[in-house]
């Protein structure tokens, strides 16, 4: 079974990290664990963008910054996939750099070096030289830049139905099995 951190970071884009959370929450079948962590500036972004703080209700267990207590600051505790939805560019850069001052830095650091997978969903536009060559370096070191570009060929009619192109996507990149639409299918 399959343990999951996702980490939301202070970027714009809160609903990216609502909508993932409560579609992990109905694959739960799949996964055995799944932990959220939140940076103080991702509470103000969701409580600024979607007005309210949903986030204190969802049934996963949720983790502060400076928790280094927490199972997925080490290897040993086997968590296979981490998600940061939204990735900030600064937080994108400290990953980059081996930088792990936080309990976010140091969860992304500990999936890099076990060869596990990191899925940054970056929202910030447009990107400097600085920002891609960071996305680079967490590339190469085998982590997955995935852009919160939404797609527009399901004709999505809501900003809810928009971002779920996005989070699907996220899904996908997960492996997990979920209905979504398909090109041509």
């Amino acid at each position: 079974m399959r343990k999951i951190v996702v980490a939301i970071t202070g970027a714009s884009g809160a609903i990216y990290a609502s909508q993932l959370i409560e579609k992990l929450v109905e694959l739960r079948a799949q996964w055995q664990e799944l932990s959220v962590l939140m940076t103080v500036n991702a509470r103000q972004v969701w409580e600024t963008e979607l007005e309210n703080k949903e986030y204190e209700h969802f049934p996963v267990t949720l983790y502060e910054t400076n928790d280094f207590s927490a199972p997925f600051a080490s290897g040993s505790a086997r968590y296979d996939t981490m998600i940061i939805i939204p990735c900030s560019m600064g937080t994108l850069g400290r990953i980059a750099a081996g930088i792990s001052s936080d309990l976010l830095t140091r969860a992304a650091d500990v999936i890099l070096k076990e060869r596990r997978k990191l899925i940054c969903v970056v929202r910030d536009t447009p990107y400097n030289l600085i920002h891609i060559r960071n996305m680079e370096t967490v590339t190469l070191s085998g982590g997955i830049i995935c852009p919160a570009s939404p797609s527009f060929y399901s004709k999505p009619k809501t900003l809810t139905e928009l971002a779920a192109t996005v989070v699907d996507r996220v899904i996908d990149l997960a492996g997990f099995d979920r209905e979504s639409f398909r090109w041509g299918g």
